[in-house]
């Protein structure tokens, strides 16, 4: 395939494996890449799940694109990856390694011979939505709810902690070229999962003036959902758990913050009508006095933007407005959800699941990026040594507020260009 005229030209072997951070010539792929692994055996803690190893560049089928990997995002889907729960994903794509990974920045290296919107050298970042695109769902429905939807770098062996990737071509998006390469890598995730969370479930989907509860509104989630709820006339309520972060969810556009370090009715719920349960209802009670004193008195939130779980999903049912909304996208604390279920149904309450997003609202959520709208909160760069460590601060709930990147081919921070890498190599 002709390169674009635009693409740097520079001198590089051909070689059948390069060091993390040498750039081979474009479009020539070698044989074998870096690439830190998850075996089966070794699930558990990430430090000790995933290994460096050697392996094989992954060959393309007529649809995908190969992409040399200049950062990587750093989420939890690497967590459960190593941990191996709520579900192995060897359980799924029953191959003998797994690469995680489901976010990332870089330049297309290759394409199958059925690929028309991309071209090599095209800078990229990733969306990590997998699906066949032969059914009904993905042929005027929502391609989410696809028998063969599956999240890239989780449920397939091969995601983008390797100096190669092989992905979709329609999961590919232009890369913001205002943002470094470790910026371009750590919002996608977080950012399309939020968008899908806040805008894609009718008739409950955003509107100017309403009001959304947000927990772990530092995090990378919340700190998307915060700006997102900012950009479209509504009100953010953030939900910390360090008063240290209050500035930061403040200064995302939040009108309000709780630290639910204040409150105690978190968990699961006790069994109703029991002592206990009178306990915990003062509690929730005082929580939900304490949303009022940021939406007014008896005004409860119109949505609730849950992915905690175990710990939290009493708690927001009791607080959603009558036929207001409790959309959630994972369990980071638990997965045994308890709540009231008469409050559910008496006040018509509506208790939404979500799962990422399916690429035109990837597409929207990354036009945003685009065009400067959103900071991609970066709090952290990881060299490629640290990955795992990096992954060890995530489940630990160590890391900065905001979202991780990790180096991949991009020899430092600060780069946004693939010049720029070959500079910062001479």
């Amino acid at each position: 395939m002709a390169l674009d005229t635009n693409i740097a030209q520079y001198d590089a072997p051909e070689k059948d494996l390069y060091e993390i951070g040498e750039i081979p010539p474009m479009g020539y792929v070698p044989k074998q890449m870096y690439a830190w692994t998850i075996r089966k055996e070794r699930h558990g803690n990430p430090n000790t799940a995933m290994l460096e190893e050697v392996v094989d560049v992954p060959s393309l089928d007529s649809h995908e694109v190969l992409v040399l990997v200049m950062a990587a995002g750093v989420n939890y889907n690497g967590v459960w990856a190593a941990l191996g729960k709520p579900i192995s994903p060897f359980d799924g794509h029953k191959q003998p390694f797994h690469i995680a990974g489901s976010d990332a920045s870089g330049i297309v290296w290759a394409v199958g011979d059925k690929v028309k919107r991309w071209k090599v050298g095209d800078e990229v970042v990733i969306h990590c939505n997998q699906d066949d695109g032969d059914d009904e769902e993905c042929n005027g429905g929502d391609p989410m709810y696809s028998p063969s939807q599956r999240i890239w770098g989780y449920e397939t062996p091969d995601g983008s902690f390797a100096q190669f990737t092989n992905v979709q071509a329609q999961q590919l998006m232009p890369r913001p070229k205002h943002l470094t390469w470790e910026e371009a890598a750590c919002y996608t995730l977080t950012l399309a999962t939020a968008y899908r969370m806040l805008f894609g479930h009718e008739p409950h989907d955003l509107k100017p003036g309403q009001n959304v509860l947000v927990w772990g509104a530092s995090g990378g989630l919340g700190s998307y959902a915060i700006q997102l709820i900012n950009t479209a006339g509504a009100n953010a309520i953030g939900v910390i758990s360090d008063e240290s972060k209050r500035d930061f969810v403040m200064d995302l556009g939040a009108k309000g913050v709780l630290n639910r370090k204040d409150f105690n009715c978190w968990g699961q719920m006790p069994t109703v009508n029991t002592p206990e349960y009178a306990t915990w209802f003062k509690e929730a009670r005082k929580f939900g006095a304490a949303i009022w004193e940021i939406t007014g008195k008896g005004v409860n939130v119109d949505m609730v933007f849950e992915h905690p779980g175990e710990a939290t999903f009493p708690v927001s049912t009791f607080v959603c407005k009558k036929g207001g909304m409790v959309v959630i996208c994972a369990g980071t604390s638990g997965f045994n959800l308890t709540f009231d279920v008469r409050y559910m149904w008496m006040h018509q309450k509506r208790l939404q699941g979500s799962h990422f997003a399916h690429l035109k609202q990837a597409s929207a959520a990354n036009k945003l990026m685009v065009e400067r709208r959103l900071d991609p909160c970066m709090s952290e760069v990881f060299t490629w040594a640290d990955l795992p460590d990096a992954h060890m601060k995530m489940m630990a709930n160590e890391h900065k507020p905001g979202n991780m990147s990790v180096l991949v081919q991009s020899p430092k921070t600060g780069l946004r260009t693939l010049e720029d890498a070959l500079d910062a190599k001479k």
